[in-house]
């Protein structure tokens, strides 16, 4: 089973930007889809974005032209560059990968955006 490790996350102003990384423990194309989600206090686990082997990239409505997933096969990451950040994009961020029809996600990392 793959292993997930996400970094990146921390504290940012509004208006500021940040990059989370999930590094995979193995390649990425082997993967049917990779996906970054969000969990807020008293809210909702929420899909962020998601990209598939294929490369197609989708993402909720809210963060569109804001965020952007991407990744790097030799690297095998999966990484997602946050723009224009909001307090309300304040959450944990946990990557997922999807393989075979099973998802392995990871340990999370924390995007606090505050003034």
């Amino acid at each position: 089973q793959v292993q997930l490790v996400e970094s990146g996350g921390g504290l940012v102003q509004p208006g500021g930007s940040l990059r989370l990384s999930c590094a995979a423990s193995r390649s990425i194309f082997s993967m049917s889809a990779m996906a970054w989600y969000r969990l807020a206090p008293g809210k909702q686990r929420e899909l962020v974005a998601i990209i598939t082997s294929g490369g197609t990239t989708n993402y909720v409505d809210s963060v569109k032209g804001r965020f952007t997933i991407s990744r790097d096969g030799a690297e095998n990451t999966v990484d997602l560059q946050m723009n224009s950040l909001k307090p309300e994009d304040t959450a944990v961020y946990f990557c997922k990968a999807v393989s075979r029809g099973l998802n392995t996600w990871g340990q999370g990392t924390q995007v606090t955006v505050s003034s």
